[in-house]
């Protein structure tokens, strides 16, 4: 069931203002906690036997929690008390919370000896080795990261909060936390992650294009750069922002990388120098800007939504 844009809207103003306070926080863990352990616990139990067994065994696990966040979503949609919808559903984004922890690594980039802060600040969103990171190397990680989240914690769950409501929203949570929880290549989670993969492939399919659009609409340029290198990606999704991103800030992004001590060959998006501090500083302006973008486009939804 489709939600009223300004409702959707005023969510997002909501969380862009105040986040998921660390006090409510404390006191209520934000439901992703709450899917991260259903994930957890469906996983010690069931993720065993072999390849097919594990495959069933994963889709039914993403089945039950998806279905089960979809659900209450409904629930609650079917209520249809304005306040109560735009109160829940500021937990399904995750616009001012990607801000702070990028700004945080921009602050220490900025301050001088602040190389090892930044590093503690950006292994907080990424899954690499930070240790030995340079500068260039924490910026480039760091917007690598905010073009990738600036879909998956804003523009896809707005597209599925307008378009499915609270049930399409939760739906979205679900089956992205189940994704960077399980959804590997790697073992133990091969099979037993497929579903969840395979689901948050198709859910971002739209809503990734679009992210990578909005960065290079408000950059200005980085449209040939998106259609040449978003492809490169083993994603059928990550790529469009992320190369949006190389191309309107005229950077290199991607590149080798090392994961658990392991090095990982990965795709170069742009062909521009490597990224700087200050490079980091105008991908947090872009997203801002982006921001802003979505923001209009929901109040003149709202303008044009039948009363």
């Amino acid at each position: 069931m489709p939600t009223d844009p300004w409702l959707v809207l005023a969510a997002a103003g909501l969380e862009g203002a105040v986040g998921y306070p660390r006090r409510l926080h404390a006191v209520a863990p934000h439901p992703v906690v709450w899917i991260g352990a259903a994930l957890s616990f469906l996983d010690r139990r069931f993720n065993r036997g072999g390849d097919l067994a594990r495959r069933l065994a994963g889709a039914a696990a993403l089945a039950a929690v998806a279905g089960a966040a979809a659900l209450a979503g409904r629930l609650l949609d079917r209520l249809d008390w304005p306040v109560l919808i735009i109160v829940t559903g500021t937990v399904g984004l995750a616009a001012r919370s990607l801000y702070d922890h990028l700004a945080a690594v921009g602050r220490a980039l900025a301050s001088e000896g602040g190389l090892r802060a930044a590093r503690a600040a950006v292994a907080m969103i990424v899954g690499r080795d930070v240790d030995q990171l340079d500068e260039s190397g924490v910026a480039a990680a760091a917007l690598e990261s905010l073009a990738e989240s600036f879909n998956d914690g804003v523009v896809a769950p707005l597209f599925w909060f307008l378009v499915g409501g609270l049930a399409g929203l939760f739906a979205y949570k679900a089956v992205n936390t189940a994704d960077s929880m399980i959804g590997h290549r790697e073992e133990p989670y091969r099979c037993f992650g497929w579903a969840a993969a395979r689901a948050d492939d198709l859910m971002n399919l739209i809503p990734a294009r679009l992210a990578g659009c909005l960065i290079c609409l408000v950059g200005g340029r980085g449209w040939r750069v998106m259609r040449r290198d978003a492809r490169k990606h083993a994603s059928p999704n990550s790529g469009w922002p992320e190369a949006a991103m190389a191309g309107a800030l005229e950077v290199s992004l991607g590149g080798p990388a090392t994961y658990d001590g392991a090095p990982h060959a990965r795709p170069v998006f742009g062909r521009g120098e490597r990224p700087s501090a200050l490079d980091l500083g105008r991908g947090l302006g872009l997203y801002l800007r982006a921001c802003a973008v979505l923001a209009i486009v929901l109040a003149l939804g709202g303008l044009v939504w039948p009363r």
